[in-house]
């Protein structure tokens, strides 16, 4: 475990971009082997948008990392923060609770109100509005929610007190997670509910994706599932049943314009249907 802290520590950029891309080329490989739905959509034309917004996260999160150094850096210094409030515990269990609560700061809470705030779902739906949901998908955010994203995070750091080597390895794990619950691959149905107890399995994730509520205000969390569980947020729904998008936005031909998807959070809008099922 020291090893591994001490790797994230002082992991290279470059480190962090082979994660990135290794991540979307791994499952995008996968996805043909492992199919949800059938490739009824252009895949390489699909991905464009979505690799666009990865860019743009990326670029606002390594322009912006300065800030989570200095925050780490200043927590770790004067002991602040939850886990550093602690009786003395062993390393492992350290890195996990540091990395489990950063899960809830920077995932789960800030997508929960992103939900809630109208001008925050408005930015936000930009993610919903993909009608073949794969794992380029897993970036697919406007700009102004990367930086909503990266100022919960911050929030994050600063209550839970963690230092930059489980700040870098929560982001490398929810990076890897969210290509892999977001990717189109079918796992055995018992797999990814035994999965689901602990983890954000594909199935639970793509609930989430459902065009309408209560599902799409649902299944929130990114990495670790118990925050669903625990909050009364978790819902199930068989995944032959899912239709991705949100009804309010149901052209996929303009969901699919990087523009018009750039322009997305002004247009006029009302609340998904509600289904009671």
């Amino acid at each position: 475990m020291e090893t591994l802290i001490n790797y994230f520590e002082t992991i290279p950029s470059l480190h962090r971009s082979i994660i990135l891309v290794g991540g979307i080329t791994f499952f995008w490989l996968l996805e043909g082997a492992l199919p949800l739905f059938q490739f009824k959509y252009k895949k390489w034309q699909h991905a464009i948008p979505n690799l666009f917004f990865t860019l743009t996260t990326v670029i606002i999160n390594f322009g912006l990392a300065f800030l989570l150094l200095k925050t780490a850096d200043w927590v770790t210094a004067n002991d602040f923060g939850i886990i550093n409030w602690l009786p003395e515990i062993p390393l492992w269990l350290y890195a996990l609770l540091g990395v489990l609560l950063l899960d809830f700061f920077g995932a789960y809470l800030a997508h929960f109100v992103e939900h809630k705030v109208k001008p925050l779902w408005m930015i936000h739906l930009v993610h919903h509005t993909d009608h073949n949901v794969d794992t380029t998908t897993a970036n697919r955010h406007h700009p102004l929610e990367s930086v909503i994203r990266f100022t919960f995070t911050l929030l994050g750091v600063i209550i839970v007190g963690t230092p930059i080597a489980l700040v870098f390895l929560y982001q490398s794990l929810s990076l890897v997670a969210t290509q892999f619950t977001h990717a189109n691959i079918k796992l055995p149905k018992r797999v990814d509910e035994a999965m689901s107890y602990i983890l954000v399995s594909p199935d639970m994730h793509k609930v989430h994706h459902h065009n309408v509520l209560p599902y799409t205000d649902s299944n929130y969390g990114n990495i670790f599932s118990i925050w669903d569980r625990m909050f009364g947020t978790f819902l199930k729904l068989d995944r032959e049943k899912i239709i991705y998008g949100v009804d309010t936005f149901p052209d996929e031909i303009t969901n699919s314009n990087i523009k018009d998807l750039l322009k997305q959070p002004f247009h006029n809008y009302r609340k998904p249907t509600t289904v009671n099922d």
